[in-house]
C-alpha cells in the first residue's frame, strides 16, 4: 500500500490524532465487540460519508453502502446479498433500533437508471441488474411529473428511491416483526452535497423536510 501515498499519509494522521484522542475507546470496542443503536444504508460515493456527516465516532453506526442506497426486497433464493446480509446481522444479531436509508443529492446511479445507461442489463453486468431495482420508483416519478426538468426529476427519483426502499426492508420477516413490536425504526434520508442540508423523511406526508 506504500504505492498510495494519500493513504499511508491518511493513516498516520489518524492514528497521531483521532485514534491517539480514542485510544480506549477502541481498545473497549476490540475487547467488547460493537453495539451500535443504528444502521445506515448509505450510497458508496465518495462525497457522502455517513460516519463524517453524523460526527460519529467509532462503534456508533453500522454502516452498508451500495450503488445508489438500494435497498432490494426479500429473496431468499439466490447466490450471494451482500446488502441482505448485512441488514439480517444488524437486527437479527446486533439487535440495532434504527434503520436509516439516505440518500443524496446528484447520485450517479440515480442519473444512470433516468438515463436508461444499462438497459437492458448486459448479461455479464452487475450494476444493470442492480439499478432495476429503481425501476417501479422511476416510473412513479416519471408517471407524476412528466414536465419536470432534469434536476428536478433527479432529485424526485432520489428521495423517492429512499421510500421505496424502505417498503423493501419490510418485506424482510425480521425486520417486519421488530418493527411491529416497536423494537426497530425504519427512517429516510437525505443529504444534499451542495448545500450541506440533511432532510428527514416525514412519511405521513411522503415528504422530506430540512432537519435545522
Amino acid at each position: 500500500m506504500r504505492d498510495i501515498p494519500e493513504l499511508v499519509e491518511g493513516y498516520r494522521s489518524f492514528r497521531a490524532t483521532h485514534y491517539h484522542r480514542q485510544v480506549e475507546t477502541y481498545r473497549l470496542l476490540a475487547e467488547r465487540g460493537q453495539t451500535p443503536r443504528t444502521m445506515i444504508i448509505a450510497c458508496s460515493d465518495s462525497r457522502v460519508d455517513p460516519a463524517t456527516i453524523f460526527s460519529a465516532g467509532p462503534g456508533q453506526l453500522f454502516v452498508v453502502r451500495n450503488v445508489a442506497n438500494l435497498v432490494p426486497p426479500f429473496e431468499p433464493h439466490g447466490d450471494y446479498h451482500g446488502t441482505s446480509a448485512a441488514i439480517e446481522f444488524a437486527v437479527t444479531n446486533l439487535r440495532v433500533e434504527n434503520i436509516v436509508v439516505m440518500g443524496h443529492g446528484r447520485c450517479g446511479g440515480i442519473a444512470a437508471s433516468l438515463a436508461e445507461l444499462y438497459e437492458p442489463p448486459a448479461p455479464n453486468s452487475f450494476i444493470g441488474k442492480w439499478i432495476t431495482l429503481a425501476h417501479a420508483a422511476r416510473s412513479e416519478v416519471i408517471q407524476s411529473g412528466p414536465t419536470l426538468s432534469s434536476e428536478d426529476r433527479q432529485r424526485a427519483l432520489e428521495h423517492t428511491a429512499i421510500r421505496y426502499s424502505i417498503e423493501n426492508l419490510k418485506t424482510f420477516p425480521f425486520v417486519r416483526d421488530k418493527v411491529e413490536s416497536g423494537a426497530l425504526r425504519l427512517r429516510g434520508a437525505y443529504f444534499d452535497i451542495f448545500s450541506g442540508d440533511l432532510l428527514a423523511l416525514d412519511e405521513r406526508k411522503a415528504a422530506f423536510d430540512k432537519v435545522t
